[in-house]
C-alpha cells in the first residue's frame, strides 16, 4: 500500500461514500448532542438494573469498581472507532473500517458480524419490552406488546433520523430524571439509617477482595455498554467534521460509566443481602435491584422504575434499527448486499428499504422468540457474540489501517491501544457462554459462504467481460 502524510486530516476521508453527483444522498441533520442521544439511548442509562445481582455475587460486592474497569476496557474500543471513524466517515461503520484496513472479504465478515448485533437487537429490545409490559398489564400477551413497539420504531425511522432523535431525547431525560430520583432517595435513605454495608465496600468487596470474581464480572458488565458504537453508522449523516463521531463516542461511553458506577455505588450501599446470599440463590439475583427499591425506598418508586425500563428498550430498538438500515445500506452501496437496499427515500432522505427489512426480521424473530421458552437467553447469545467479534476486526483494522498502511507516525499507539482492545474483546468471548459462542460459529460460517459464494461469481463475470 502507499504511504500517505502521517495522520492525514479527517477532513479528507479515505473513500467518498459512493453517491454520485445530484444522487439522493443521507441528509447531514445530526449534532453532537443528537449523536449522544442516539449513543445513551442504545445503551440505557439504566443498564446495569437488570445485571446488578449477577455482578454483585461474582465480585463479592465491588459492583461499582466492576464498571469502573468495564468502563475502562470499553475505552480501547471507543478509541479504535474514534481512529477509524475520523479515516473513514461512512455510514457502514465496522463494514467500511474493515475494507479500507483489512481488505473486501474481512470488511463483509465485519459487516456481517456486527449485523448480528444490530440486526437483532431490535427484536431483542422489543422482547424485553414486551416482557416488562406485560408485567403491568398481564392481560396482553407480550409478543403483541413487542409488535406494537416494532410499528413503532419503523414509523419514526422512517420520518428521518432528526425527528426520532428528538422523541429519543424525551424519552433519555426521563431515564435520567428517574436516576436522579434514586440518586436523591438513596442518599436521604443513608443520611438518616446509614448503609447496609461498608462506604468502601462497593469498591473493596463485601468481606474481602476477590480478584477472580472482580474479572469476571468485568467480562459481563462490559455487555451492559453494547450500542454506543451505533454512533459510528450515522458517520454521513452528522453536521460537524468526521471527528465529531469520536467524539460523542467518547464522551457517551464516559457519560454511560458514571451513570453506571453511580446506581451501582448505591445500589450496593443499600443491598440488605450479602454477596454470598445472592450466590446461594441464583433466582434472586435478576430481581436483586428491584429488591433493594423496595426494601430501602419503597415499592412506589420500583413501580415508576418499572414502568419506565418497559418503555426505554423501545428507544434502544429505534437506535438499533436505525443503525442496522445504515450498515445495510453502506455494504449495499459497496456491492456486498442486494442493490436494493441501498436506495433512499427521496424526501426523508433515509435507506426505506434497509428499514422496511428490518422491520420485518424483526417482527418475525421477536414473536418467534416471545413464544420461546428460552427466546431471550437466544437472542441475548446472539447479539452479544457478534458485537464482539466485530470489536475483534474494528482493532485490527487500525493496525491494517494506520500501521500496515503506512499512515501514522505514531506506529506504537495504533499498534498497542488496539491490541489491548483486542485481548479484552478475546477474553470477553472465551467467557461467553457456550451457545452464545455456537450461535456466532454458525453465523461466521453462514458469512465466509456468503463472502466465497459472492467472490466466485465476481471472478466469473470478470472471466466473462474479458
Amino acid at each position: 500500500m502507499s504511504s500517505l502524510p502521517p495522520d492525514r486530516d479527517a477532513s479528507e476521508p479515505d473513500s467518498s461514500n459512493g453517491s454520485q453527483p445530484g444522487a439522493v444522498r443521507l441528509r447531514r441533520s445530526l449534532t453532537i448532542r443528537d449523536l449522544i442521544v442516539y449513543g445513551l439511548l442504545f445503551i440505557g442509562p439504566t443498564a446495569p438494573m437488570g445485571t446488578f445481582g449477577v455482578l454483585d455475587a461474582k465480585s463479592n460486592g465491588a459492583t461499582a469498581l466492576v464498571f469502573i474497569l468495564a468502563t475502562i476496557a470499553m475505552g480501547f474500543t471507543a478509541w479504535s472507532y474514534a481512529r477509524m471513524s475520523s479515516a473513514v466517515p461512512q455510514a457502514g461503520s465496522v463494514y467500511a473500517y474493515a475494507d479500507a484496513g483489512l481488505g473486501r472479504t474481512p470488511g463483509f465478515l465485519a459487516g456481517w458480524m456486527i449485523g448480528l448485533d444490530y440486526l437483532f437487537i431490535p427484536s431483542l429490545a422489543a422482547l424485553f419490552t414486551g416482557i416488562a409490559a406485560h408485567e403491568l398489564i398481564p392481560a396482553v400477551p407480550v409478543w403483541a406488546i413487542a409488535v406494537a413497539g416494532v410499528v413503532l420504531i419503523t414509523a419514526l425511522n422512517l420520518t428521518g433520523v432528526k425527528p426520532a432523535a428528538v422523541i429519543g431525547l424525551v424519552m433519555l431525560a426521563v431515564e435520567i430524571v428517574i436516576l436522579a430520583i434514586f440518586v436523591v432517595a438513596a442518599a436521604v435513605v443513608l443520611a438518616h439509617h446509614g448503609p447496609s454495608r461498608g462506604w468502601w465496600s462497593p469498591l473493596t468487596g463485601y468481606d474481602g477482595f476477590h480478584l477472580t470474581g472482580v474479572l469476571s464480572a468485568v467480562s459481563i458488565a462490559v455487555l451492559a455498554f453494547l450500542g454506543f458504537d451505533a454512533i459510528a453508522t450515522f458517520a454521513e449523516e452528522n453536521t460537524g467534521s468526521a471527528r465529531q463521531v469520536g467524539r460523542a463516542l467518547a464522551f457517551c461511553l464516559i457519560l454511560a460509566g458514571v451513570l453506571f458506577t453511580a446506581q451501582t455505588y448505591l445500589a450496593d450501599l443499600l443491598t440488605q443481602q450479602s454477596p454470598a446470599e445472592l450466590r446461594a440463590d441464583p433466582s434472586a439475583q435478576g430481581t436483586a435491584f428491584y429488591t433493594m427499591l423496595d426494601e430501602a425506598i419503597g415499592g412506589w418508586f420500583g413501580q415508576i422504575v418499572t414502568a419506565v425500563r418497559s418503555i426505554g428498550p423501545v428507544f434502544s430498538a429505534l437506535v438499533a434499527q436505525a443503525a442496522v438500515s445504515r450498515l445495510m445500506y453502506g455494504m449495499a452501496r459497496g456491492g456486498r448486499l442486494p442493490a436494493a437496499l441501498a436506495k433512499l427515500d427521496s424526501r426523508r432522505h433515509t435507506p426505506r428499504n434497509a428499514i422496511l427489512l428490518s422491520a420485518i426480521s424483526t417482527l418475525i424473530v421477536a414473536v418467534l422468540a416471545a413464544t420461546a421458552a428460552n427466546g431471550l437467553d437466544v437472542l441475548s447469545s446472539m447479539v452479544t457474540v457478534g458485537a464482539l467479534t466485530a470489536f475483534g476486526f474494528l482493532h485490527a483494522s487500525v493496525i491494517g489501517y494506520w500501521v500496515v498502511g503506512r499512515r501514522t507516525d505514531r506506529s506504537v499507539q495504533h499498534t498497542l491501544v488496539p491490541l489491548i482492545g483486542g485481548i479484552i474483546v478475546l477474553i470477553t468471548l472465551i467467557l461467553a457462554s457456550r451457545l452464545a459462542l455456537l450461535i456466532g460459529a454458525i453465523w461466521l460460517l453462514i458469512g465466509i459462504i456468503v463472502a466465497i459464494m459472492q467472490q466466485r461469481r465476481a471472478i466469473a463475470g470478470h472471466r466473462h467481460d474479458r
